[in-house]
């Protein structure tokens, strides 16, 4: 696992600044799929009373701004060391932390919730079970999670060619058997060149 991290950190660390400027816009404003998605997860997670949350992946730190604008207590968690530094400088109220996916820096059941907004797309197909058992490890019983990321129809993950690392569709069913019941997905035509559309599944943690 470690292996292809790396090399994803190697990439996303070189373009740190250009990745930020396409999406500097907290409130997505023109991501309304996105926005209508996380919102719904904010405000569920909200009704659990336990508003901690970790943004997986956060990146630059828009959507953990967002999530943190809706009142949740929420920590921004990314495996690029520049990413992390350029989301402290950008939103310098909130908590962002260099971690593995693989490796969430939570005890047992401490979260209301888990987001992972496309994310996991460079994760090879045998090592997603793994991360989602670790989302669930970190969420209280109840717990929601939302995870978005590219999908097909295909029965299996396709790979293709993402401009920063090699990457991953999934089928929309990613989430069956990892300790957390989807009850609400949104799949939509982003009108992408590669094909693929957008998903995004809401999930609560089971046992």
């Amino acid at each position: 696992m470690a292996e292809h991290q790396d090399e994803t950190r190697v990439a996303y660390d070189g373009i740190v600044e250009l990745y930020a400027s396409l999406f500097a816009d907290p409130r997505l404003a023109e991501l309304p799929f996105t926005r209508t998605m996380v919102s719904t997860f904010a405000e569920l997670v909200g009704a659990t009373g336990n508003p901690r949350v970790a943004d997986v992946g956060c990146g630059p730190g828009h959507i953990t701004a967002f999530l943190g604008e809706a009142g949740l207590a929420v920590r921004g968690l990314d495996l690029s060391p520049g990413m992390v530094e350029h989301a402290r400088l950008s939103f310098p109220a909130l908590r962002f932390d260099e971690a593995r996916m693989e490796a969430l820096p939570f005890e047992d059941g401490a979260l209301g919730g888990v987001l992972a907004h496309y994310s996991l797309i460079h994760t090879p197909p045998e090592e997603l079970p793994a991360l989602l058992a670790e989302q669930a490890r970190v969420l209280a019983p109840g717990g929601l999670s939302l995870v978005s990321f590219f999908a097909t129809d295909a029965p299996a993950p396709i790979r293709f060619d993402h401009k920063v690392a090699p990457a991953y569709s999934w089928p929309v069913e990613l989430l069956a058997g990892a300790g957390l019941a989807p009850f609400a997905r949104l799949v939509h035509d982003p009108e992408s060149e590669r094909g693929f559309l957008d998903a995004h599944l809401l999930a609560r943690r089971t046992r």
